[in-house]
Protein backbone atom coordinates (compact mmCIF):
# COMPACT_ATOMS: atom_id res chain seq x y z
CA UNK A 1 0.00 0.00 0.00
CA UNK A 2 1.30 3.63 -0.79
CA UNK A 3 1.71 5.84 2.02
CA UNK A 4 0.89 9.31 0.69
CA UNK A 5 3.50 12.20 0.42
CA UNK A 6 0.89 14.48 2.29
CA UNK A 7 -2.63 13.78 3.70
CA UNK A 8 -5.37 15.93 5.05
CA UNK A 9 -7.30 13.74 6.89
CA UNK A 10 -11.19 14.94 7.90
CA UNK A 11 -10.23 18.12 8.78
CA UNK A 12 -11.84 21.03 10.75
CA UNK A 13 -10.07 24.13 11.13
CA UNK A 14 -10.22 28.26 10.64
CA UNK A 15 -9.54 31.17 11.96
CA UNK A 16 -10.65 31.89 16.19
CA UNK A 17 -14.23 30.69 16.27
CA UNK A 18 -14.72 30.67 12.77
CA UNK A 19 -14.56 27.42 10.97
CA UNK A 20 -13.88 27.15 7.83
CA UNK A 21 -12.51 23.47 7.04
CA UNK A 22 -15.58 20.99 7.79
CA UNK A 23 -14.35 16.91 7.66
CA UNK A 24 -11.98 17.96 4.61
CA UNK A 25 -9.62 15.04 3.62
CA UNK A 26 -6.98 15.60 0.33
CA UNK A 27 -4.31 13.15 -0.75
CA UNK A 28 -1.15 13.54 -2.84
CA UNK A 29 0.79 10.41 -3.55
CA UNK A 30 4.54 10.27 -4.64
CA UNK A 31 4.97 11.98 -8.31
CA UNK A 32 1.59 12.63 -8.69
CA UNK A 33 -0.10 16.94 -9.23
CA UNK A 34 -3.01 17.32 -7.39
CA UNK A 35 -5.33 20.30 -7.64
CA UNK A 36 -7.48 21.77 -5.59
CA UNK A 37 -10.42 23.91 -7.12
CA UNK A 38 -13.61 25.70 -6.18
CA UNK A 39 -14.94 28.42 -5.68
CA UNK A 40 -14.29 31.78 -3.90
CA UNK A 41 -14.47 31.01 -0.04
CA UNK A 42 -14.59 27.34 -0.34
CA UNK A 43 -11.42 27.07 1.89
CA UNK A 44 -8.74 26.14 -0.80
CA UNK A 45 -6.30 28.49 0.32
CA UNK A 46 -7.22 27.61 4.08
CA UNK A 47 -6.78 24.17 3.08
CA UNK A 48 -2.94 25.02 2.58
CA UNK A 49 -2.57 26.90 5.16
CA UNK A 50 -3.32 24.14 7.66
CA UNK A 51 -0.40 22.10 6.36
CA UNK A 52 1.72 24.97 7.09
CA UNK A 53 0.63 25.38 10.58
CA UNK A 54 -0.94 28.62 10.03
CA UNK A 55 -4.23 28.23 11.63
CA UNK A 56 -5.78 26.38 14.39
CA UNK A 57 -6.87 22.78 13.78
CA UNK A 58 -9.32 21.82 15.74
CA UNK A 59 -10.12 18.23 14.71
CA UNK A 60 -8.56 15.71 12.07
CA UNK A 61 -4.88 15.19 10.75
CA UNK A 62 -1.74 16.33 8.85
CA UNK A 63 0.57 13.89 7.82
CA UNK A 64 3.84 14.08 5.95
CA UNK A 65 5.03 10.79 4.46
CA UNK A 66 2.82 8.98 7.61
CA UNK A 67 4.21 11.39 10.23
CA UNK A 68 1.48 13.35 11.92
CA UNK A 69 2.87 16.92 11.42
CA UNK A 70 -0.49 18.38 12.66
CA UNK A 71 -0.28 21.60 14.11
CA UNK A 72 3.76 21.85 13.40
CA UNK A 73 5.16 25.72 13.92
CA UNK A 74 5.29 26.94 10.31
CA UNK A 75 9.20 27.15 10.55
CA UNK A 76 9.75 23.63 11.54
CA UNK A 77 6.88 22.99 8.50
CA UNK A 78 9.51 23.78 6.31
CA UNK A 79 12.58 22.39 7.82
CA UNK A 80 10.73 19.05 7.20
CA UNK A 81 10.19 19.60 3.25
CA UNK A 82 7.37 21.00 2.18
CA UNK A 83 8.13 23.96 0.18
CA UNK A 84 5.16 26.73 -0.19
CA UNK A 85 4.86 29.04 -2.60
CA UNK A 86 2.62 31.58 -1.48
CA UNK A 87 0.32 34.02 -3.99
CA UNK A 88 1.68 37.16 -3.23
CA UNK A 89 4.76 38.87 -1.81
CA UNK A 90 6.42 35.78 -2.98
CA UNK A 91 9.92 37.25 -4.35
CA UNK A 92 12.77 39.76 -2.75
CA UNK A 93 11.88 42.66 -5.43
CA UNK A 94 15.18 44.26 -4.54
CA UNK A 95 17.01 41.03 -4.72
CA UNK A 96 18.39 39.64 -7.92
CA UNK A 97 17.12 36.21 -8.92
CA UNK A 98 20.63 34.11 -7.94
CA UNK A 99 20.45 35.97 -4.52
CA UNK A 100 16.69 35.10 -4.34
CA UNK A 101 17.38 31.71 -5.29
CA UNK A 102 20.35 31.54 -2.29
CA UNK A 103 17.53 32.49 0.33
CA UNK A 104 15.70 29.82 -0.24
CA UNK A 105 18.63 27.69 0.90
CA UNK A 106 18.49 28.62 4.02
CA UNK A 107 18.44 25.30 5.44
CA UNK A 108 20.36 23.88 2.42
CA UNK A 109 23.73 26.02 2.79
CA UNK A 110 25.75 22.85 1.45
CA UNK A 111 25.97 22.41 -2.61
CA UNK A 112 24.67 25.86 -3.02
CA UNK A 113 26.12 26.07 -6.66
CA UNK A 114 25.24 22.76 -7.50
CA UNK A 115 21.85 23.42 -6.18
CA UNK A 116 21.23 26.66 -8.86
CA UNK A 117 22.58 24.84 -11.54
CA UNK A 118 19.88 22.34 -11.31
CA UNK A 119 17.15 25.33 -11.37
CA UNK A 120 18.76 26.96 -14.10
CA UNK A 121 18.35 23.94 -15.77
CA UNK A 122 14.83 24.12 -14.79
CA UNK A 123 13.87 27.65 -15.52
CA UNK A 124 16.07 28.40 -18.56
CA UNK A 125 14.47 31.86 -18.73
CA UNK A 126 15.81 32.18 -15.09
CA UNK A 127 19.39 31.56 -16.19
CA UNK A 128 19.79 34.40 -18.37
CA UNK A 129 18.38 36.80 -16.16
CA UNK A 130 20.12 35.95 -12.84
CA UNK A 131 21.82 39.17 -11.89
CA UNK A 132 18.85 41.15 -12.75
CA UNK A 133 16.50 42.62 -9.92
CA UNK A 134 13.43 40.13 -9.55
CA UNK A 135 11.17 43.51 -9.42
CA UNK A 136 12.69 44.00 -12.66
CA UNK A 137 10.81 40.52 -14.20
CA UNK A 138 7.22 39.78 -15.97
CA UNK A 139 4.96 38.67 -13.50
CA UNK A 140 5.21 35.38 -14.54
CA UNK A 141 9.12 35.45 -14.67
CA UNK A 142 8.49 35.98 -10.68
CA UNK A 143 6.51 33.42 -9.89
CA UNK A 144 9.28 31.31 -11.72
CA UNK A 145 11.55 32.36 -9.25
CA UNK A 146 9.32 31.84 -6.71
CA UNK A 147 9.42 28.09 -7.61
CA UNK A 148 12.47 27.89 -8.42
CA UNK A 149 13.05 29.39 -5.06
CA UNK A 150 10.90 26.87 -2.97
CA UNK A 151 12.42 24.42 -4.53
CA UNK A 152 16.07 24.87 -3.47
CA UNK A 153 15.74 22.38 -0.94
CA UNK A 154 15.39 18.93 -0.68
CA UNK A 155 11.49 19.45 -1.31
CA UNK A 156 9.24 16.87 -0.29
CA UNK A 157 6.47 18.35 -1.57
CA UNK A 158 5.65 22.04 -3.46
CA UNK A 159 2.48 23.56 -2.27
CA UNK A 160 1.28 26.24 -4.84
CA UNK A 161 -1.25 28.87 -3.93
CA UNK A 162 -2.71 30.39 -7.06
CA UNK A 163 0.30 30.44 -9.34
CA UNK A 164 -1.60 31.76 -12.54
CA UNK A 165 -2.96 34.87 -11.02
CA UNK A 166 -3.74 37.52 -12.67
CA UNK A 167 -0.56 36.26 -15.63
CA UNK A 168 -1.39 36.64 -18.89
CA UNK A 169 -2.38 33.61 -20.99
CA UNK A 170 1.01 33.24 -22.41
CA UNK A 171 2.51 32.79 -18.99
CA UNK A 172 -0.41 30.61 -17.63
CA UNK A 173 1.22 28.11 -19.86
CA UNK A 174 4.33 28.54 -19.61
CA UNK A 175 3.72 28.35 -15.53
CA UNK A 176 1.68 25.33 -16.01
CA UNK A 177 4.04 23.72 -18.18
CA UNK A 178 7.15 24.53 -15.83
CA UNK A 179 4.55 22.53 -13.06
CA UNK A 180 4.86 19.35 -15.42
CA UNK A 181 8.49 19.69 -15.74
CA UNK A 182 8.78 19.89 -11.54
CA UNK A 183 7.09 17.00 -11.44
CA UNK A 184 8.92 14.83 -13.66
CA UNK A 185 12.41 15.61 -10.99
CA UNK A 186 10.14 13.68 -8.05
CA UNK A 187 8.87 16.45 -6.39
CA UNK A 188 5.41 15.90 -5.90
CA UNK A 189 2.69 19.09 -6.20
CA UNK A 190 -0.43 20.75 -4.23
CA UNK A 191 -1.78 23.11 -6.70
CA UNK A 192 -4.79 25.37 -5.63
CA UNK A 193 -6.15 26.95 -8.57
CA UNK A 194 -9.19 29.37 -9.99
CA UNK A 195 -7.81 28.35 -13.87
CA UNK A 196 -9.75 25.07 -13.23
CA UNK A 197 -9.71 23.87 -17.07
CA UNK A 198 -5.57 24.10 -17.47
CA UNK A 199 -5.08 23.03 -13.28
CA UNK A 200 -7.08 19.92 -13.75
CA UNK A 201 -5.26 19.61 -17.11
CA UNK A 202 -2.12 18.95 -15.87
CA UNK A 203 -3.16 17.25 -13.01
CA UNK A 204 -3.14 13.56 -11.82
CA UNK A 205 -6.29 13.88 -9.48
CA UNK A 206 -8.05 16.47 -8.53
CA UNK A 207 -10.54 17.83 -5.47
CA UNK A 208 -13.71 20.14 -5.71
CA UNK A 209 -14.08 22.26 -2.74
CA UNK A 210 -17.38 23.82 -1.66
CA UNK A 211 -18.09 25.25 1.53
CA UNK A 212 -14.64 24.12 3.27
CA UNK A 213 -15.78 20.21 2.33
CA UNK A 214 -15.12 17.80 -0.24
CA UNK A 215 -17.94 18.21 -3.09
CA UNK A 216 -16.12 15.66 -5.95
CA UNK A 217 -12.72 13.98 -6.32
CA UNK A 218 -11.20 12.07 -9.62
CA UNK A 219 -8.28 12.00 -11.98
CA UNK A 220 -8.48 15.14 -13.56
CA UNK A 221 -9.76 13.87 -16.86
CA UNK A 222 -12.96 12.34 -14.80
CA UNK A 223 -13.47 16.04 -13.35
CA UNK A 224 -13.25 17.89 -16.36
CA UNK A 225 -15.54 15.71 -17.92
CA UNK A 226 -18.07 16.06 -15.07
CA UNK A 227 -20.91 18.06 -16.48
CA UNK A 228 -21.69 19.75 -12.94
CA UNK A 229 -18.23 20.91 -12.66
CA UNK A 230 -17.80 21.81 -15.80
CA UNK A 231 -21.31 23.88 -15.50
CA UNK A 232 -19.88 25.45 -12.39
CA UNK A 233 -15.70 26.09 -13.28
CA UNK A 234 -15.03 25.53 -17.00
CA UNK A 235 -17.17 27.90 -18.81
CA UNK A 236 -16.22 31.01 -20.16
CA UNK A 237 -15.16 32.72 -17.12
CA UNK A 238 -13.04 29.68 -15.14
CA UNK A 239 -9.52 30.06 -18.05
Amino acid sequence: MITPVLALNNLMAGYGQTEILHDLSILVNPNEIVAVIGPNGAGKSTAIKSVLGLLNISKGSVELNGDNITNTPAAKVVELGISYVPQNSNVFVNLTVKENLEMGAWTRPLGMAERLDEMYTLFPDLAEKRNQAAGSLSGGQRQMVAMAKALMVDAKILLLDEPTAGLSPKYKGEIFGTIKKIKQTGVPILIVEQNAKQALGVSDRGYVLVDGSNRHTGTGKELLENPEIARMFLGGGAE
